[in-house]
Formats: C-alpha cells, sequence, structure tokens
C-alpha cells in the first residue's frame, strides 16, 4: 500500500496499520482486480486524498461517509467531494440545501469539498476503494479496519473534535468516539433515499462551528 502518499503526521500514526498483514492482503486484492481489468476508483494516487490535505493535528471535524462514488470521474478521495467539472451527484446535492437552509449560503457550482478539508474537516470514508458501479464493492476486504484505527487515534490523542454522523453505518463506527470528549452529530443519510428521514433540518454545520468556537478552535468556513 502506498503509505508514502500520506501526510507525515498521519504516516507516523498509522505505521502499524502500513505494517500490518490485512493490509498487504488489501494491497494484493486492489492489484488482483485491477490485473482483472477492473476499474477501481479512486485512482491509486488519489486514495489517501483525505490524510494528504488535512494533517493529524490539524483535524478540527471528521465528516464519514461510506465507501466512494461509483461513476466515472467522479471519486478522489474525499468522502462526498467530487472535482471541479464534474455535476455534483445526488448526497452531496442534499448536503448543499442543508447547508443553504443552515447556514444561509447558496449552493455551489461544483462539488469540490477540497476547501474543507485544508480548514481540517477529514473527509473520511470507511472504505476506500470502490468498483465501478458497484457500490459496497470492497466491503469487508481490510479498509474497515484501517478506517477504525484512523478514528482510534483520533480519539484518544485529540480533544474537541466533531464527528459528523450520517447514516446507520457511520453512525456504528461512531461507537470508538468518547462523546465525553468529543462532540458527535448523527443524522439519516444526506442519500435521496433517506434525507428526508431525519437529514434536513439537523443543521450539523452550525452544531459543528458552535461546538468548536465554545472550545476556542475557530470555526469552519463552509461557504465554497
Amino acid at each position: 500500500m502506498r503509505e508514502a502518499l500520506i501526510e507525515a503526521s498521519w504516516k507516523k500514526k498509522l505505521a502499524k496499520e502500513f505494517s500490518a498483514e490485512y493490509m498487504a492482503n488489501l494491497s494484493l486484492f486492489l492489484r488482483s482486480e485491477k490485473a482483472a481489468g477492473k476499474l477501481i476508483y479512486p485512482a491509486g494516487g488519489d486514495i489517501f486524498t483525505a490524510f494528504k490535505l488535512t494533517p493529524f493535528d490539524k483535524v478540527k471535524v471528521v465528516i464519514l461517509g461510506q465507501d466512494p462514488y461509483h461513476g466515472p470521474n467522479q471519486a478522489h478521495g474525499l468522502s462526498f467531494s467530487v472535482r471541479r467539472g464534474i455535476a455534483p451527484p445526488p448526497s452531496l446535492q442534499n448536503i448543499y440545501k442543508e447547508m443553504s437552509s443552515d447556514l444561509g449560503t447558496h449552493p455551489p457550482a461544483h462539488g469540490n469539498l477540497e476547501t474543507w478539508a485544508k480548514q481540517g474537516v477529514l473527509m473520511l470514508n470507511s472504505v476506500l476503494t470502490v468498483e465501478h458501479g458497484k457500490a459496497g464493492a470492497h466491503v469487508g476486504k481490510g479498509w474497515e479496519r484501517f478506517t477504525d484505527a484512523v478514528i482510534n487515534q483520533l480519539n484518544s490523542a485529540r480533544n474537541n473534535l466533531v464527528f459528523v454522523l450520517w447514516g446507520r453505518k457511520a453512525q456504528q463506527k461512531g461507537s470508538r468516539v468518547d462523546p465525553h470528549r468529543h462532540k458527535i452529530i448523527m443524522s439519516a443519510h444526506p442519500s435521496p433515499l433517506s434525507a428526508h428521514s431525519g437529514f434536513f433540518g439537523s443543521k450539523p454545520f452550525s452544531k459543528a462551528n458552535n461546538y468548536l468556537a465554545n472550545h476556542n478552535i475557530s470555526p469552519i468556513n463552509w461557504s465554497l
């Protein structure tokens, strides 16, 4: 696995994971899938984008998704984000709708969330790769153990972080977060299938910033 593409502070925190047998097996799985002609997203150099843009000691907020977008040119290593020039997928459109309702901002014309990542928002998926057209194809292949370790490190070594957990799978991972040390914001997933079941109206952006401000941490500028 290409741990060299991770920012130095994360590399140190996750060194044990990169040397573990499960990561070697995961790397072998990905190579064999590609050798079989399967399209894997995101591109290899983008798998760890979240860890390149948001150093460990700069994390303020964690937004946890499930697995990457499985359409062409969408996934680039940040949960829910797509590069400029790619139409925002439905879940991201709903995130923008809630952001507008919560903060009074205008929905941006693009779907690139790098600005958030550079301010300390770790845009993390539970599973970091996916096969073209097959949501959840890499569930159970080892990524969950890796991202569990990420959350464990943040939970134990940092204080006063905000964990935004959208949907059941993200909320299951939230069991690793100490609610006495950190803020947990939970709601339904922004997918069109569930957004009307509690995501809309949940006000995660203002709640996150209020918590950060109350702990003398500079808030996130959510405008894009």
